[in-house]
């Protein structure tokens, strides 16, 4: 008898970040000596009649809503047609950003992987079990963090002296004062200058700039010191075709976009119009790990590398099964505070500063399915009340 899902469980929990507040505008995280920020994060069960469950608990952000409506159509089915589910919920969310897919497209890998004894990337295809890491940063702040040039050019040599093949600058945001072009230019080649012959240097605006002029300014400094790519970088909100192929035709530093559309089709237009140079993927943002690898293997068709945003234990698994890509992203990192991982893993699991070993690389989880324990004490003490069955 095949496996049948018997019910899907979700809810939400809090946790405290430490030392975070937010920029002028409340958009972007950045240090704040001695704030402390509520964050909330959603988990996911899979429950089944064969006593084996999927498990998942989200790392970034998603739309939870989207999830409420298609997981009962989950209930009663067999959790190895991940495929078949993958293909319905799509079509059934297609007036939306399909966002709320990923979560249980993982929790449903996780599933598999548990009940073939197998670790997620076996069942994928193991390429690698381990993989250099990039030191990616909190934007800049006006509070004695990484508040100028120097220091991001310091945090970086730290970075280096830690192991780090790689470190990505996310400059300033949050008001007109703040956004400086000219202070972004100088982190580009204040970093550039004290690193640059030993590191992979990568800089991400997040979209922050308000014309192409100035997206322009930046990416020729970052061409001055053979920056390894160049990611998102003004208002268009990283979605235009046409702009970015402008822009790449002006540089020399490769852009890496797609962060910002959703789902296989889109990416692959921005691949076949030339706006992009590496191709950018996340299992949570794009429709779970099916998703993602359906990217990873359209980019490798035009001879592409794929970069996969964000750290996280599905990330890693996504990463060992792929051959054309370079590097896991270790965010947000910073030298005075944590990044925002939720206190939920046992067993060792880190996406901390510290997780890379002495050459800067980190390891795929080998047990089965994710291979991470998760605190479900911890989680259900944190509830916020917002917990939903279906069944």
């Amino acid at each position: 008898m095949a496996p049948e899902i018997t019910r899907v469980e979700t809810m939400e929990f809090e946790y405290p970040l430490e030392d975070l507040g937010t920029d002028g505008n409340g958009f972007n995280l950045v240090y704040e000596p001695g704030s402390t920020l509520q964050a909330t994060q959603l988990a996911l069960k899979v429950h089944t009649d064969v006593d084996v469950t999927g498990e998942y608990v989200l790392v970034t952000s998603t739309a939870p809503d989207q999830i409420e409506t298609y997981a009962e159509y989950l209930v009663g089915k067999n959790p190895l047609k991940r495929e078949r589910h993958w293909s319905e919920i799509k079509r059934a969310l297609r007036k939306y950003d399909r966002m709320g897919i990923g979560p249980l497209d993982i929790a449903l890998w996780d599933f598999a992987g548990k009940y073939y004894d197998a670790p997620i990337h076996e069942l994928l295809g193991t390429y690698q079990t381990e993989f250099p890491a990039y030191a990616s940063t909190y934007h800049g702040d006006e509070n004695g963090g990484l508040d100028s040039p120097e220091a991001f050019a310091d945090f970086a040599e730290e970075c280096l002296e830690l192991g780090y093949q790689g470190f990505k600058i996310h400059g300033w945001g949050g008001s007109d004062e703040a956004r400086d072009i000219q202070r972004e230019v100088e982190t580009v080649h204040a970093v550039g200058e004290r690193v640059g012959d030993e590191m992979d240097l990568m800089f991400d605006p997040a979209c922050e700039y308000e014309t192409f002029a100035d997206a322009l300014k930046v990416g020729r400094a970052c061409d001055d010191h053979d920056f390894f790519w160049y990611e998102d970088p003004y208002r268009d909100g990283g979605i235009s075709q046409h702009g970015h192929r402008k822009l790449g035709e002006m540089l020399e530093t490769p852009l890496l976009q797609t962060e910002h559309v959703r789902g296989l089709e889109p990416h692959a237009d921005f691949v076949v119009n030339d706006a992009t140079d590496f191709v950018r993927t996340d299992p949570e943002y794009d429709a779970g790990i099916t998703g993602a690898m359906k990217v990873v293997h359209m980019a490798e068709a035009f001879g592409l590398d794929v970069e996969f945003h964000a750290p996280g234990p599905a990330h890693r698994h996504c990463i060992a099964a792929t051959r054309n890509t370079n590097y896991y992203e270790l965010a947000l990192v910073h030298p005075d505070c944590n990044n925002t991982t939720p206190p939920i893993y046992e067993g060792g699991y880190s996406d901390q500063l510290e997780a890379i070993d002495e050459t800067g690389r980190v390891e795929v989880p080998d047990g089965p399915g994710l291979g991470v324990d998760y605190n479900w004490d911890y989680i259900e003490d944190n509830l916020t009340g917002d917990v939903h069955v279906f069944d």
